[in-house]
């Protein structure tokens, strides 16, 4: 079984549905990964809440969102080593801070690909590719 890391990007056309196309390609790609484990970190799950505050969701709505991310993804926690492999990252591929502890994260969970829309599609990191789903 495959295991894939969903950047918020990801999470947030699926849930804020402001950019039909983005939304569709989301909405596929979560389906099918279905079959894959679903990793995210508690960065991922702050990011997606503060964005969708910020459009105004309702706190129902907002916890049922984040019910649902709880639901269907194994929650990958920061740890020290993730802490220093995302410095080790920053110096190595001039990440920003936030983006490095995304991909630290992903590959400290064991994650075949790191699924976003911000960073170098098709960029391999040790046994780690990130993907961006909506390139064409």
């Amino acid at each position: 079984m495959d295991k894939v890391f969903i950047d918020s990007n990801i999470w947030l056309y699926y849930f804020i549905k402001d950019d039909a196309k983005k939304y569709q390609i989301a909405e596929e790609y979560l389906l099918k990964s279905a079959d894959s484990s679903i990793i995210i970190s508690y960065q991922v799950v702050n990011e997606v809440t503060n964005q969708l505050l910020r459009n105004k969701f309702s706190e129902t709505v907002i916890r049922e969102n984040i019910e649902f991310l709880f639901k269907i993804c194994a929650i990958h926690n920061d740890s020290k080593d993730v802490i220093f492999l995302a410095s080790s990252l920053r110096t190595r591929y001039s990440f920003s801070y936030w983006d490095s502890l995304i991909v630290a994260n992903a590959l400290n969970s064991g994650s075949d690909a790191l699924i976003s829309e911000d960073m170098q599609d098709g960029l391999r990191i040790e046994n780690m590719v990130i993907r961006n789903i909506f390139r064409p």
